[in-house]
């Protein structure tokens, strides 16, 4: 019987083989439609998977088939617009939905650009070029220069000559420019007769790398001397592309205690065309300065206002290249800070006394009581002076900010602190002579 049994059982399978349609005659026929189904969904939509396949099964089992055909009809033609729209039909009962998922595009066709586009620099037109924008002055002795030779120019102008080297340290980075003399400098009576000493000079030389004035050196003071002897280094770090675009400027000055430094003369030394790296020395010829510039030197000063606690606060960082008003060393600078409210100096406070330097380092701190009321008719007076010891105190230069500022440059120091209360604003400032301040601040007036 088992064989007989075993044998119409491979019939029925050979026979179902050969006359099944493989659409939906029979169950298993079903079973496998739902199988392949279930897998379909899985595959396209991952990330709700245990949900689907938990609803799925449920909806199938209590389905018929003819409801089974029509929700796959209905299915392939609408698309689930959200996927919490799926969860819902799927939490109501409903059949399982054949997803058309379409591919989704990421980057629209008119794209935008990740990286922004450098901007470009607007050039002046030719009607906002003048000729008044031009300063006369820094091409009157570039133009009269190549006319004339070094020995017309000594025999012309009269004003003696310096003796200079030049060499550049590739290995550290530095130019070194070495004043080593000068001789023949014109006596003081030819370019200032209202010196007390007409006889002598007291020369010193000072060194910049233009067109940066600001980190200027100089060489001491020889006194009562016209062929005074130096030999003295000076080092500027600066790359060896960036020395060659640069100009060498020595100002020769004649010191005097009593009245400003006169300017003997200046030398303008391009390093373009000139082999730094083997470096040399040379006898140059003094020429005339095109103009009379009187430095006393510069001041990094930082306000601090803060409104809550009614207080103003100065602090005195550093000064550099201050007018050297001792012949033997550099200067005993100090500097005293005064308020000045309307044109009535209020309380005057001082830092400590920096010896021989005209590079003076301070870091300290000074502050005011002042109300928000009070600071619109406040001026701050800076003043450096040389501290002598025996004698009176040598003024080296002042400015004022506040109400009654000395210039455009203290306005806007005193503005921007205005604007940022409670946060401290550093600036430099150029020291003005006493006459300046007098004639555009009353409260420098007000303060002797």
């Amino acid at each position: 019987m088992s064989f007989i049994f075993s044998v119409s059982k491979k019939c029925c399978e050979k026979l179902y083989e050969i006359f099944c349609c493989k659409e939906v005659c029979c169950e298993c026929c079903q079973e496998e439609r739902k199988k392949l189904r279930k897998s379909d969904i899985q595959h396209s939509f991952r990330e709700s998977s245990t949900r689907l396949d938990s609803t799925s099964s449920c909806a199938e089992s209590h389905k018929s088939f003819r409801e089974r055909i029509e929700s796959d009809s209905t299915s392939r033609t609408d698309s689930v617009s959200s996927a919490s729209q799926i969860s819902c039909d799927y939490k109501k009962g409903t059949t399982t939905p054949i997803i058309d998922m379409k591919p989704i595009e990421f980057w629209t066709a008119n794209k935008e650009n990740v990286q922004p586009r450098p901007g470009r620099r607007r050039l002046p037109s030719e009607t906002e070029i003048t000729v008044e924008n031009f300063q006369r002055d820094l091409y009157d002795d570039v133009i009269n220069e190549p006319c004339l030779t070094d020995e017309e120019k000594l025999a012309k102008f009269q004003l003696g000559q310096i003796h200079i080297g030049l060499q550049y340290d590739v290995v550290n980075r530095f130019l070194v420019v070495k004043i080593i003399e000068a001789k023949d400098l014109p006596l003081p009576f030819i370019l200032d007769d209202t010196k007390q000493d007409l006889a002598h000079s007291n020369p010193y030389c000072k060194v910049s790398l233009l067109p940066d004035q600001k980190n200027s050196q100089q060489t001491s003071v020889q006194r009562k001397t016209q062929n005074p002897t130096w030999n003295e280094y000076f080092m500027f770090e600066i790359p060896f592309g960036e020395v060659q675009m640069r100009t060498l400027e020595i100002l020769i000055k004649d010191f005097d205690k009593f009245s400003r430094h006169c300017i003997i003369g200046q030398v303008y030394l391009p390093l373009g065309n000139m082999n730094l790296i083997k470096g040399g020395h040379m006898w140059k010829p003094v020429l005339p300065s095109t103009k009379e510039r009187m430095d006393l030197g510069e001041i990094l000063l930082s306000l601090n206002y803060l409104p809550s606690a009614g207080r103003l606060n100065v602090d005195i960082i550093k000064a550099k290249q201050l007018l050297q008003t001792d012949m033997i060393g550099g200067s005993d600078p100090i500097v005293k800070i005064t308020l000045v409210h309307f044109e009535k100096p209020i309380k005057t406070k001082k830092t400590s006394c920096k010896k021989n330097t005209i590079d003076p380092i301070f870091n300290e701190s000074v502050s005011f009581n002042v109300t928000q009321q009070q600071l619109e008719n406040t001026t701050v007076v800076i003043t450096v002076w040389d501290h002598n010891s025996k004698t009176k105190d040598d003024f080296v230069g002042r400015i004022s900010l506040g109400k009654y500022g000395t210039g455009p440059h203290e306005y806007t120091h005193w503005k921007r602190m205005l604007n940022s209360q409670r946060s401290p604003v550093a600036q430099w400032h150029s020291l003005r002579t006493r006459i300046e301040c007098d004639q555009v601040s009353p409260a420098s007036i007000a303060v002797q």
